[in-house]
């Protein structure tokens, strides 16, 4: 088998050599081999690599990604944890959407003073409930009363 360098690993995956020595460290990755002072590592990396970042993407941590690999380094997936993680996604495109549409509406908006569309104060209060509703689900996060997302 060919075990590709640290140097290959970071020009096929776009990641930076100091970032594979830190996920090898914190047990996302595994060389193999040294070659000198170059870790060496299996080509299956790079599937690994892929999935950390489409992980990250997602909004994981890197401790949540590291449980997402069994023993051998390859993918072994908690579905529940991916539907719960497809949800707040899916929460967080429509907030997104929502405030999108507002700035357009704002942008547009044909009122001489923003403050005297109806449309705007109404948008701005609902924004204003949503903010409390989150500041109050965050303090709750902090005192350990509900589970991070």
């Amino acid at each position: 088998m060919k075990f590709l360098d640290i140097g290959e690993v970071a020009a096929q995956s776009g990641i930076r050599p100091s970032a594979l020595r830190y996920y090898e460290k914190a047990g996302l990755i595994s060389s193999v081999s040294r070659h000198g002072m170059r870790r060496q590592f299996p080509p299956e990396v790079l599937l690994q690599l892929k999935l950390i970042s489409m992980g990250k993407a997602a909004g994981f941590q890197l401790a949540e990604i590291s449980g997402m690999f069994g023993r051998n380094g390859m993918p072994d997936l908690p579905r529940d944890v991916l539907h719960r993680k497809a949800d707040e996604i899916d929460r967080q495109i429509h907030e997104l959407t929502a405030l999108r549409d507002t700035l357009r509406h704002v942008a547009d908006c044909r009122a001489p003073s923003h403050m005297e569309c109806p449309t705007f104060r109404r948008l701005v209060d609902v924004a204003g409930r949503h903010g409390k509703k989150r500041g109050n689900t965050e303090k709750s996060k902090a005192r350990g009363n509900l589970p991070p997302s």
